[in-house]
């Protein structure tokens, strides 16, 4: 009915902690995305080179190890430059609010304006909103920042870390368990599938859609197998 208020669509992300929610899963599956192609082509090149079962575990698992770190460390410098920059606007915009909140008042109310809204009522609105959160009004409007959910590093180095070690398991695992006739095909398969789901899932979390990242996932993971493949067995073939 007209006049009445209509809540959030169930489909769309609102509320407080959303912006750390979505770094958290942008982080999850990027880091698995990252995991599975990254260690799929370590163990496909070691495996165009030799047999040895044990060289492709040891390589397999150094890069798991190495991938894991440097993905868990990246997040966090990245994120933590990110939060510091959020911090170091939040503290200049407190500062002026504190120093000349009519100047400020008339900001917020001027960018209402260019949102839309009729100088009376920007004013208005640009007034109650300082009356309840001053600071929240215009980091939102100014900034596009929320002072109350700004991104975590260490939850975005966490949840990289963890998935792109379950990522990489998957080709890891797989091409240890099969023979060598079947380890490279099964594991080609494998990691086709798995990036097949990632694709969706960043596109899901992303609001994009799906067929063009499962596909730019998927042609991406087999070229990266094709060519450390290749280069495994050209190597492996002049070493030998």
């Amino acid at each position: 009915m007209a006049g009445e208020a209509i809540g959030p669509h169930e489909d769309e992300p609102h509320g407080t902690g959303l912006n750390d929610r979505l770094n958290w899963l942008r982080a999850g599956v990027l880091g698995a995305n990252d995991g599975i192609v990254s260690t799929a082509g370590i163990v496909l090149g070691v495996a165009g080179a030799t047999s040895d079962r044990t060289a492709i575990l040891i390589a397999g698992v150094a890069g798991l190890a190495a991938g894991a770190m440097s993905m868990a460390a990246g997040e966090y410098v990245s994120v933590s430059t990110q939060r510091d920059s959020e911090e170091a606007l939040l503290a200049k915009e407190r500062r002026e609010l504190r120093e000349d909140p009519e100047d400020e008042l008339a900001e917020l109310a001027g960018l209402y304006v260019d949102k839309g809204l009729e100088p009376d009522l920007a004013l208005e609105v640009a007034k109650q909103l300082t009356e309840k959160d001053a600071l929240a009004a215009h980091a939102e409007v100014e900034l596009g920042i929320d002072p109350d959910d700004l991104t975590n590093p260490w939850t975005a180095a966490w949840a990289s870390m963890v998935s792109f070690t379950l990522g990489a398991l998957l080709p890891l695992l797989t091409i240890l368990l099969f023979s060598q006739d079947l380890r490279v095909a099964v594991t080609v398969a494998s990691v086709t599938a798995a990036l097949a789901l990632t694709g969706w899932a960043s596109a899901r979390f992303g609001y994009g859609p799906p067929r063009a990242a499962v596909v730019r996932n998927v042609l991406g993971g087999l070229l990266a197998m094709a060519v450390t493949y290749g280069i495994g067995q050209l190597v492996g073939t002049q070493v030998g």
